[in-house]
């Protein structure tokens, strides 16, 4: 989940004395020159605050949303709902489509069990013209973004896929796909199974493991920082902000913050996170935690409103999407 917001002062206090000149004293006079205080500058004033990002609009009425899309193109936003468990195949999940000013234009555009669909618990959303790729538990699948209509499904089931979490398409249409390696017991405990990896699906629709390990921190947001030539994916086990790319055997950290970071999003040289640990959206530009929103328990995989500027929030436990305005750069 994107300059200089922080800034170090420094006052340099310059002091001295200077000696008060009198007249020669007289024989008997005992009284010796006095040091005048030195003066001291004023203090410098504090930046002044960052403009506040403002909470436009709350829209209500979803099931465990997961992630929110814009479509640029038919500039409507899609709703991952997960529909109950985030590990269940259960066929209930749905997509919806939500205009910008807040309208739900279809609650269930997409639906697991209706017209030979199958979506179980959705969550990470990515476009490729207009095909709409959906992380489903261990398959990716692919609609019509226009008509909602199935076009492909392709199961990591045989690699041992766990909880596909999040997807993001690169200018060739290869997907990566990051998998969290976390299960659900039948009381709610957080498993961790493993392995932590980052899938790759080739155009051709071949599956590879693309980087796995323990550095990884349970992977969950991805997204492409086309300028950086690299990925940027968020831990949800951990605290780093991470970057990679193909070729890289593990990932570097390039930032820390609270953890329990889950989506993320690329807004010219920000890098836009939410994270449970502390129920915010912050902003990463050089290593440093600039906090945009707080006070949003469970923000989910965000997504992000080039045209108006707008972060759009799951609120994962709340079943709802709040849009938040940024201030302008």
């Amino acid at each position: 989940m994107r300059l200089g917001l922080f800034a170090v002062w420094g006052m340099a206090v310059a002091g001295g004395c200077q000696i008060e000149k009198r007249p020669p004293a007289r024989p008997t006079d005992s009284t010796a020159a006095v040091p005048a205080a030195p003066s001291t500058p004023a203090p410098t004033p504090p930046p002044p605050p960052a403009p506040a990002a403002t909470k436009v609009l709350t829209v209500e009425g979803f099931l465990t949303p997961e992630s929110v899309l814009h479509d640029t193109v038919q500039d409507i936003y899609f709703v991952s709902n997960i529909n109950g468990s985030p590990t269940a195949k259960d066929n209930n999940g749905f997509i919806s489509r939500v205009k910008p000013d807040g309208a739900v234009e279809n609650l269930k555009f997409i639906e697991g069990g209706r017209t030979g669909i199958t979506l179980n618990a959705p969550k990470g959303l990515a476009l490729a013209g207009d095909t709409l790729w959906v992380a489903d538990i261990d398959a990716v699948r692919a609609f019509n973004a226009k008509t909602g209509a199935p076009i492909d499904s392709v199961s990591l089931s045989k690699l041992g896929a766990v909880f596909l979490n999040d997807v993001v398409v690169v200018p060739t249409g290869a997907l990566y796909v990051t998998d969290t390696g976390i299960r659900f017991d039948d009381v709610g405990n957080v498993l961790h199974p493993g392995p932590d990896r980052v899938f790759r699906i080739g155009p051709d629709r071949a599956v590879t493991v693309a980087v796995r390990g323990d550095t990884l921190g349970r992977p969950n947001g991805i997204a492409l920082d086309a300028a950086g030539k690299r990925f940027v994916i968020v831990e949800f086990g951990g605290r780093s902000v991470l970057a990679w790319k193909p070729g890289d055997k593990a990932p570097s950290v390039i930032a820390k913050g609270p953890g329990g970071f889950d989506g993320v999003e690329i807004v010219g040289g920000r890098i836009l996170v939410s994270s449970w640990s502390d129920s915010t959206v912050s902003s990463y530009e050089t290593g440093q935690e600039v906090k945009l929103i707080t006070g949003v328990l469970s923000p989910a995989d965000i997504g992000y409103d080039a045209k108006r500027n707008r972060v759009l929030i799951p609120i994962f436990t709340g079943n709802r999407v709040e849009i938040w305005q940024l201030p302008a750069p």
